[in-house]
């Protein structure tokens, strides 16, 4: 289903976010102050323009309540970035996901009701790292500070076995959730207990952190 999304700040972040709804089929609004990004993002999205987001008039002439969600994509003007969330919040926007620069800027945006605060920069690093201390790792998501969704290549010591031999919920408390073959173009989503680990499969697994280190998976 085509949806709507205004995206406030055409910099590294809200471009990207902005190009990649715009991809896949829905109507996509950018906004922002410097008249030069606007120019730059405007034919990657539906509509582009200049406005200052901290101003009431501004945004109340966007019309906020008609978009299904608001990314709030403003950079290091935290100031500014906390306004905006306000006169979102009470312009009622349906959704809001903000990105925030400092721990302290995200505890403002979520005390002030913002849906969803994101640490771009902060959670890229994490990332990073981790891929860097485990190679076998493709991508991390924490889904809280004790549960995380891992994507990582299969272990050599796994390949051939199904997953009712390795075991890994009674083992380590670690769920597979999906398994991807062919390097990635093909997902089987929920295995079974019977499904083989094949070479160069990638597993998706969810766990506590503490039994996903015990497998060197974080």
């Amino acid at each position: 289903m085509r949806r709507q999304y205004l995206v406030i700040g055409a910099g590294r972040f809200g471009s990207s976010v902005a190009e990649t709804l715009y991809s896949k089929g829905n109507d996509v609004m950018v906004v922002d102050n410097d008249d030069a990004l606007i120019q730059k993002i405007s034919g990657a999205v539906t509509n582009a323009a200049q406005a200052d987001a901290s101003s009431e008039a501004a945004l109340r002439a966007l019309g906020v309540k008609d978009f299904d969600a608001v990314v709030l994509a403003i950079g290091h003007d935290i100031q500014a970035s906390i306004m905006a969330a306000i006169l979102l919040i009470e312009m009622e926007a349906k959704y809001i996901v903000a990105k925030a620069q400092t721990d302290l800027h995200g505890k403002v945006l979520d005390k002030i009701g913002v849906n969803r605060v994101v640490y771009p920069e902060r959670d890229m690093g994490q990332k990073l790292a981790h891929s860097l201390i485990a190679p076998s790792i493709i991508d991390l998501i924490e889904v809280s500070d004790q549960y995380s969704v891992v994507e990582v290549t299969a272990p050599d010591e796994m390949i051939g076995k199904t997953l009712q031999e390795l075991n890994l919920r009674a083992r380590f408390g670690v769920s597979v959730i999906a398994l991807r073959r062919n390097g990635g173009k093909q997902t089987n989503i929920a295995p079974i207990a019977g499904d083989i680990i094949r070479k160069d499969d990638i597993i998706v697994a969810i766990g506590d952190n503490k039994h996903l280190k015990k497998l060197e998976w974080i």
